[in-house]
């Protein structure tokens, strides 16, 4: 397996009974791009997506990362090897602040074992230091600083999806899996979480699978774009070819007369 490809799935299939969620699947992502994967509701985009991370083990095909197979690997390993994902619908910790919300990803990269959190050693209150240092300045990369004392569920939607996404890369990923993260917003505000996830790429030096019904931001941001249909592969292209392709268009609208 290419050891250059951040993320290839080798024909990954799964299925639920009869029902065949995903077919054959193949993709090929190279460190630093943002590729999107779009389809109609039932597509089986998200499906795909709990595949990567360990949440399914897929029925046939191979998942690897960085070269590496992790197919059916727990999906705190995968973490643990790079890879992190937001969720369509957002899942922050409601009782929690924002900061707070943050470190207890960050958990994940503590090196220190629970006897010594317990006992509350130096190396473990060195670690929840350090961790707490990190966390405030992630908060400052992204625009949250100002609010990182707050209960997460009293901010702003579009600030509530910037805390989900804030709380993936403190996990320090090279790889990020983004579930519908303009989903809900207005206009202005996917033109700015477009703007924010090019930050993020080039500040956290990212490579992004991104899955997105709305259409402008995927054709404004994404260089490459797999089309899923019924859990099969109908196109992959750029946002141009994808945007002039009769099946696309065809699976999204019905058979329409078009002059593209």
């Amino acid at each position: 397996m290419d050891a250059e490809k951040v993320l290839s799935t080798d024909d990954i299939t799964i299925r639920f009974g009869g029902l065949t969620a995903v077919s054959k699947l193949s993709l090929d992502i190279y460190p630093g791009e943002i590729i999107g994967l779009i389809g109609p509701n039932g597509a089986g985009k998200t499906t795909c997506f709990n595949i990567i991370t360990g949440v399914y083990a897929p029925t046939e095909g191979k998942v690897y990362f960085k070269g590496k197979d992790i197919t059916g690997m727990r999906s705190d390993l995968i973490t643990k090897e790079g890879i992190a994902r937001t969720f369509q619908n957002i899942r922050l910790f409601q009782s929690m602040t924002v900061l707070e919300n943050v470190l207890i990803s960050k958990h994940v990269r503590l090196k220190a074992n629970p006897l010594e959190a317990i006992l509350r050693m130096p190396r473990y209150t060195r670690a929840r230091r350090r961790h707490y240092e990190e966390c405030m300045e992630l908060l400052r990369q992204v625009g949250l600083e100002d609010v990182a004392h707050e209960m997460a569920t009293s901010l702003p939607y579009g600030k509530q999806r910037r805390l989900e996404i804030a709380r993936a890369l403190a996990t320090q990923p090279t790889l990020l899996l983004l579930d519908e993260p303009a989903a809900g917003m207005n206009p202005q505000e996917s033109l700015e979480l477009m703007k924010f996830i090019e930050q993020i790429r080039h500040r956290f030096e990212l490579t992004i699978l991104m899955i997105e019904h709305h259409m402008e931001v995927v054709m404004g941001i994404c260089e490459r774009i797999t089309v899923l249909d019924y859990g099969v592969t109908i196109a992959q292209g750029t946002p141009t070819e994808i945007q002039n392709n009769q099946q696309v268009i065809e699976a999204y609208l019905g058979a329409v007369e078009t002059n593209a």
